[in-house]
């Protein structure tokens, strides 16, 4: 049996897929980013119809009811450089990675693992604990 890690970041299509995810991938006490929450509240405000607008909201609320937003502050702020630094040392533009690369500095601030099912969009962020999550396979 794998034991399931104590604490750590969720990234925001984590979230999206909560419900689809075998809970055993999951840390324990699970957190997200304030930047997570910003990232769902724009899928709502940018949804192209009430249903998806709908569907959208149910992922803020299950997020804001159930898990703990940690805050993107001054150590978050700081440790974005050294993330930045670190796509461009690798040949990848912060700027079309803004989101992850705020989400990325959070979890190293924080000192939590990350949790994600695209790893490729933290690729070559040093000092990142990053766990790889999958979807199951429906046969």
């Amino acid at each position: 049996m794998v034991e399931r890690e104590p604490v750590g970041l969720l990234d925001t299509n984590v979230i999206i897929q909560f419900k689809n995810l075998d809970f055993r991938q999951l840390p324990v006490e699970a957190f997200i980013s304030s930047i997570t929450l910003g990232e769902l509240s724009i899928g709502v405000a940018l949804a192209a119809d009430k249903k998806v607008s709908v569907d959208r909201q149910a992922h803020v609320q299950f997020a804001e009811s159930r898990l703990t937003t940690l805050p993107f502050d001054d150590a978050c702020a700081r440790t974005l450089a050294q993330v930045s630094g670190d796509l461009r040392s690798v040949g990848r533009k912060q700027k079309s990675r803004a989101f992850d690369s705020l989400i990325a500095a959070t979890a190293i601030s924080w000192r939590l693992p990350l949790f994600t099912l695209n790893p490729d969009d933290y690729r070559g962020i040093s000092r990142l604990d990053l766990r790889h999550l999958s979807l199951p396979s429906h046969s």
